[in-house]
Parts: structure tokens; sequence; C-alpha cells
């Protein structure tokens, strides 16, 4: 009989409970194509927005779904090196589609371009945890914002992967971080984490802490994945000929264009994703060298909030809807 795996798919989009085991067939890879074992899935907002069908792209159903693996090499297809089989490594985002290769599953068919090695002192669950994150991060600050160390950075939903990313880059870059997190409750542990400053925007008033922080010249470089009214409040803390990265739209309404107080002060305000590292040949294997070198070095460290079993996905889904999570999410499998 046929060796058979379960891959994580959903025939209709909706809640959590829309994500289902299906028993399929033990999928080969195809040309340029390997196949991996998953010890560990790191989970993105992204895979929340494509399960609801919010998405930058429409699921295709029964639809796949996971940017994120890590495990063993077992198999390559043609025009692969076969010196990848028995190797570990973790998958890089942006570099295929969550309709044809998503990662949930015992095993994963993926592109061999979307695989990168990790440092061995990585375990699995840490090892499914750096891309997505420090890509993403590295991308607006270093590639994109040219990070330097007088710069001020204003980093929203801080607590989330990519906001202690930031934070770890922009203290690496020796430059000064304000954290912005809803409640006082991630407050000390964002501290703890290397943020130089917080906000609690619940209880303060976020341009006005943002000018006391900054000494009256405002924030040259603006993180933000929520989009939204806030972008005004963010226009208003930004320092003249600022930047502001919107890499998300967690906003459920529609984000205005602060149009005066980006004429007063020369804003640029940019849609980003990390699909444009991943893209730039000359960049990505930048980007790739540079959060190696700081993960060996200690400077970073991924930052696990919880770890899930497999056979709790839909439950890893709702603790990542709570909000409640200070780092990555992660389920082994």
């Amino acid at each position: 009989m046929p060796e058979t795996v379960k891959i994580v798919r959903f025939h209709k989009t909706g809640s959590p409970e829309v994500l289902q085991f299906d028993e399929l067939p033990l999928p080969e890879p195809i040309h340029g194509e390997v196949r991996l074992r998953v010890k560990a899935l790191g989970l993105n907002r992204a895979e929340v927005m494509f399960r609801n069908g919010q998405y930058l792209e429409a699921p295709i159903v029964p639809a796949k779904n996971g940017y994120e693996a890590s495990g063993i090499i077992e198999a390559v297809g043609p025009g692969v090196d076969p010196a990848w089989i028995g190797k570990t490594a973790s998958t890089v985002p942006g570099l295929f589609s969550l309709n044809t290769h998503g990662v949930y599953g015992e095993v994963a068919i993926v592109p061999a371009a979307a695989l990168a090695e990790y440092p061995a002192q990585l375990s699995y669950e840490e090892g499914t945890s750096i891309w997505m994150q420090y890509l993403t991060a590295y991308g607006g600050l270093i590639m994109l914002g040219h990070l330097k160390k007088e710069d001020f950075v204003l980093i929203t939903a801080a607590s989330s992967s990519v906001g202690v990313a930031a934070i770890e880059i922009t203290k690496a870059e020796g430059a000064t971080s304000i954290a912005v997190t809803r409640t006082a409750a991630k407050k000390a542990e964002l501290l703890k984490l290397g943020a130089d400053h917080v906000i609690v925007s619940d209880e303060e008033d976020l341009v006005a802490r943002v000018k006391e922080i900054t000494a009256g010249k405002g924030a040259r470089i603006v993180f933000d994945p929520i989009g939204g009214k806030i972008v005004e409040a963010l226009a208003a803390a930004s320092s003249k000929n600022g930047i502001i990265f919107e890499y998300g739209a967690l906003a459920p309404e529609p984000t205005p264009y602060p149009l005066f107080t980006a004429l007063s002060k020369f804003l640029t305000i940019r849609a980003y994703t990390l699909f444009e590292v991943a893209a730039d040949p000359v960049e990505f294997p930048k980007a790739k060298k540079y959060i190696f070198d700081h993960i060996v070095a200690g400077n970073f460290k991924p930052l696990i909030d919880k770890t899930f079993p497999f056979s709790e996905i839909v439950e890893a889904h709702r603790y990542m809807e709570s909000n409640a999570q200070i780092g990555k999410i992660v389920v082994t499998v």
C-alpha cells in the first residue's frame, strides 16, 4: 500500500476550524523542488489572512497554507543537487505561493531555491522562526531605511515576531527603538527584550511621547504592520524627511493618507513586504548572511512564545488570533 501523509488544507475560507488534516499520497518533488520531512512550523499572520481569504493572493480550495518549516530534506527532484538530501534546512517565505507550496504537513514540497541552512546551534523550533521576521525587518530597516546610529525607530505591534526582530536589529545597529504596544501587559517584556522605550498606546498619547523621547525631532523610521487610522498619528510622530513603512494590514478600517502632514514634513509613506528582499538577487544573499552572522554572534535570538503539537494546529491559529503572544508561535510535527 502506498505511503500516505497528513497535509493540512482548508476547503473553504473562514475561522481556524476550517483547517483540516487530509490524508494524501506521499508527494514527489518535480523539477527544481525538494521534499522536506517537516519537524517544525512557524506561524505567521499572513497565513491567518490567507485562511480568511483576505491576503495578497486568493486561496484556491482545497488550499494548502504555511510559509515557514524546518526539517530534513529527504528527496530532490530533477535539476536539484542531490547533496541536499539528509541536510537540515528551513524554508524562506516570499519565494513560493501558498496555493502551490504551503508547508503545513508532515512533509512539504518546496522549491529548492526557497531553502536555507540555518546555524547549527538552533533547534528545529528556532530554525523555523527566523526568516520571516528577520528578513521583513532587515528589508525595511537596513535595505530600504538605511538605518543609522542617530536614528529613532518607531515600531508598532512590537510584541509580534517581526516587531521583536526590528527591536534586535535597531539595537545591533546602535540606533534607538521606540516600541508601541496596546496594553501595559507586554511593556516589561519588551524592555527586557531590548526596546529602549515602550509606549502603551491605550494609556499614553503616542505623538506626545515620541516627541518627548526624541526631544521634538520625531522618529525618522516608522515600521508599521497595522495601517488604518493609526497612520495619521504615525505621520505626526515622524521626523522631517521621515519614512513610514506599511508592511501589513491588520486594521479592519481603510487607511487614510495624511496628506498635509506628509507635505509639511516631506514624508515618504511606503508599502513594503519581504517579497522585495527575497526577489532581489543582490540584497537577498546579503540579508541571509546578515541574519546568519548575527544569530551566530548571539545578537539575534528567535523568541518562541508558545509551541503546539501538529494535532493542535487549529488551537495554534486561535492563539495567534488572540494577539496574546510575544514572539513566534511554533507547531512541532
